[in-house]
């Protein structure tokens, strides 16, 4: 079955860096545009960042220049190098497939500390 598994959440000050990862398995990854996005409490969840089987990439504005979204199709993985962090990153990360119908990590928390 489809499966998306994140790491790599945690408690991080103002300014420093997370890497997120997510093992994809269940589905040929390797065809498949991949997303990261993220909810705060009390808002909406939002798309933060996309990439595609080729590799091309797309982020919300709130994020461009800071986060990087990249794959590796050889260990089916998707990652998020977010850098520059600021409390208004807080908020809990999902990697998300769509296969005809989405499917959706269990999520990870980030919280970022001013």
């Amino acid at each position: 079955q489809v499966q998306l598994v994140e790491s790599g959440g945690g408690l991080v000050q103002a300014g420093g860096s997370l890497r997120l990862s997510c093992a994809a398995s269940g589905f040929i990854f390797n065809i498949r545009t991949m997303h990261w996005h993220r909810q705060a409490p009390g808002k909406q969840r939002e798309l933060v960042a996309t990439i595609t089987s080729d590799g091309t990439t797309n982020y919300a504005g709130s994020v461009k220049g800071r986060f990087t979204i990249s794959r590796d199709n050889a260990k089916n993985t998707v990652s998020l190098q977010m850098n520059s962090l600021k409390p208004e990153d807080t908020a809990v990360y999902y990697c998300h497939a769509n296969l005809g119908r989405a499917f959706w990590g269990q999520g990870t928390q980030v919280t970022v500390s001013s």
